[in-house]
């Protein structure tokens, strides 16, 4: 019993780490996409934002791996925070 909540401990410590080095690409990509239709509705081409939004920070080219790096990361801390919920939700039925 003692195992498993060091197991867990870790495991939500690990969760808390990565969330917001997972959050920071989402909402970027989040947030360029939306701002450019906004524009483009407006008449505005800022192109730019597009290349932001698909991973190419003006020297740093990411594009080729950035939507896999998303979609991994997505699915990891969806499936780790689901584990931990349910986890955690079974430690008080208990």
């Amino acid at each position: 019993m003692k195992r498993q909540r060091q197991i867990a401990t870790r495991a939500r410590r690990l969760h808390r780490l990565l969330v917001p080095i997972a959050a920071a690409p989402l909402l970027l990509t989040a947030a360029t996409g939306s701002l450019y239709s906004l524009l483009l509705e407006q008449g505005i081409d800022a192109f730019w934002l597009l290349k932001i939004h698909t991973g190419r920070f003006g020297l740093i080219n990411l594009q080729p791996a950035y939507p896999i790096v998303l979609g991994a990361m997505t699915l990891v801390l969806t499936v780790s925070g689901l584990a931990l919920l349910i986890n955690a939700r079974r430690n008080e039925v208990s």
